[in-house]
């Protein structure tokens, strides 16, 4: 597992015996990343390195109703889980995000090609972000929370796609929707309905309150 420290000027209070309650973000999600840093969160970042792709086909593939909300949260808790086992006495923060569309769920493109075609299939129409964030603590999940965002993107000519396309860079193929709001994507919407940390992959506010109430951060 790939280990990243993440040191802002905020630190967690202490632990009985001196020992500083650690918060680890499963994931090397660079934004997620951000977020926490950005509210002051001191964390370790540390690859779940589970199989996203092979889970979320399995998910939608599964016999019954697995919806958005219980997609995001299984791919969630399985990287909050994966890193929990290591880091048994550290608050693991797991997260996921889920794109669904006119009730289909939309995968990473990979590529360009994959890319164009998502977005001329989400132009001119409403689709939601889920954000599911849980955290493990010692071998348990102890919190899970779902959040969504309600999106309307707006029609695009041929050439305006190849033109975001061309400026965006290969980054949005690994990015679900094949957009990143908080950089030039926020170009493509008309609207948008919902909590912005939600839609960047991280209900944060929803965290933070947890760790408050947890005693893990005072303010």
């Amino acid at each position: 597992m790939n280990v990243k420290n993440i040191l802002p000027p905020v630190a967690p209070i202490a632990r009985g015996g001196g020992k500083a309650a650690r918060i680890v973000l499963a994931s090397q999600s660079a934004i997620r990343s951000t977020l926490l840093s950005n509210a002051g969160v001191s964390h370790l970042c540390v690859a779940s390195d589970v199989d996203e792709g092979a889970m979320k086909s399995a998910g939608k593939n599964a016999p019954g109703d697995l919806g958005g909300d219980d997609l995001a949260l299984m791919l969630a808790e399985a990287k909050a889980g994966r890193v929990g086992k290591i880091h048994f006495e550290d608050y693991v923060i797991g997260a996921d995000q889920i794109l669904s569309c006119e009730g289909e769920i939309f995968d990473k493109p990979l590529n360009r090609e994959r890319a164009r075609r998502q977005l001329r299939h989400l132009q001119g129409r409403h689709h939601e972000l889920i954000s599911a964030a849980v955290i493990c603590y010692q071998g348990k999940i102890i919190w899970r929370h779902v959040g969504r965002a309600r999106l309307s993107m707006r029609e695009l000519s041929p050439s305006a796609l190849d033109l975001y396309l061309d400026h965006a860079g290969e980054d949005v193929y690994r990015s679900v929707g094949s957009y990143h709001l908080e950089g030039l994507g926020v170009r493509l919407f008309d609207r948008i309905d919902g909590d912005y940390f939600t839609v960047l992959g991280l209900p944060l506010l929803a965290v933070l309150s947890f760790l408050r109430t947890r005693g893990i951060l005072e303010l």
